[in-house]
């Protein structure tokens, strides 16, 4: 028997077959729809059937959500449109497979990923930073994954940096996805391209095939040493390492995993520099903290998902 894993980010859908000892055997992948979660279930179960989900004995399907998961319904999803109020898409995914289906935060899940199965395994006290179409976060604390009172702990892409600052796709101002997320610094470069400025950004994009500039696209951008992309993504560290040092400044973790889609692409690179430019911002950091890139890549999320899913259901 099989557990599915399931990570619905902003861009793509990631699909895995996952077996008792976390390994992945099985895997599909679909863009993400745009046309609101009736849009995204379908997607979900083409995604499970073309991992060979009609195949295998499935105990229980685990699905990561990029926003706010409370009392088994999605609460809020800012990164995707016409997801308005609570929405339920665990009764028709369980009713079209027949297996129990539980809900977790995206980023959430892939922290969980990373600690049975990844970079953070052995650590008590982890905050996960996950950086892709938006920006997410998570939190393992005294061994336990923590999702707080209303299942939004961790949710560092919306901790304020910079009071009445840039406009964030959750409606309030000066988040660190407002610098950092991808979504949101594609439209800063689009709004700088508009006033003047000259990047590459969007060549590369349309020379990579993609219908928006995704995390291949800022990683060649930054590689080829595009001026505009590069000070982008420059605020973005600055934005991120804000929000990290205050998290560590409050939870005095011993350990950051960065993931998504941009460490995937910059690798311990991508994580060695959050973590210098976040020590200004630090009072007492603990001397054994450490950032270290998910190990697990785009797997961090399907294995958490289906962890999570195993741990609530098939466990007990």
């Amino acid at each position: 028997m099989v557990t599915v894993g399931v990570d619905v980010g902003g861009t793509n859908i990631q699909v895995g077959l996952v077996g008792d000892d976390h390994t992945v055997v099985g895997r599909a992948k679909r863009p993400t729809p745009r046309k609101g979660p009736a849009s995204v279930i379908e997607a979900v179960l083409d995604a499970i059937a073309g991992a060979d989900g009609d195949a295998v004995d499935i105990g229980a399907v685990g699905i990561g959500i990029p926003g706010a998961v409370h009392g088994g319904e999605v609460v809020q999803v800012p990164n995707l449109a016409g997801w308005d109020g609570p929405v339920d898409i665990r009764t028709p995914i369980g009713e079209a497979l027949g297996v129990p289906v539980v809900l977790g935060n995206d980023a959430n899940v892939g922290l969980l990923g990373e600690w049975v199965a990844g970079a953070a395994r052995g650590h008590d006290d982890v905050l996960g930073v996950w950086l892709g179409t938006g920006i997410g976060g998570g939190l393992i604390l005294h061994g336990r994954p923590y999702d707080g009172s209303f299942g939004s702990a961790g949710e560092i892409g919306h901790v304020i940096v910079r009071a009445g600052g840039a406009l964030c796709s959750c409606g309030r101002r000066g988040c660190v996805e407002a610098y950092a997320g991808r979504r949101m610094m594609a439209g800063a470069a689009r709004a700088m391209v508009e006033a003047g400025r000259s990047t590459d950004l969007f060549d590369i994009q349309r020379d990579e095939g993609k219908s928006r500039p995704t995390s291949k696209v800022w990683a060649r951008a930054l590689d080829e040493e595009d001026e505009l992309a590069t000070q982008l993504f420059d605020a973005a560290i600055d934005a991120i390492a804000v929000g990290v040092g205050s998290v560590v400044n409050l939870l005095d973790v011993s350990l950051v995993v960065v993931g998504g889609g941009m460490a995937e692409k910059l690798g311990q690179d991508l994580a060695d520099r959050i973590f210098e430019a976040s020590r200004p911002w630090m009072l007492h950091p603990n001397p054994k903290l450490s950032f270290a890139v998910s190990a697990l890549g785009d797997d961090a999320g399907v294995v958490g998902a289906a962890a999570l899913a195993r741990a609530e259901v098939i466990s007990g």
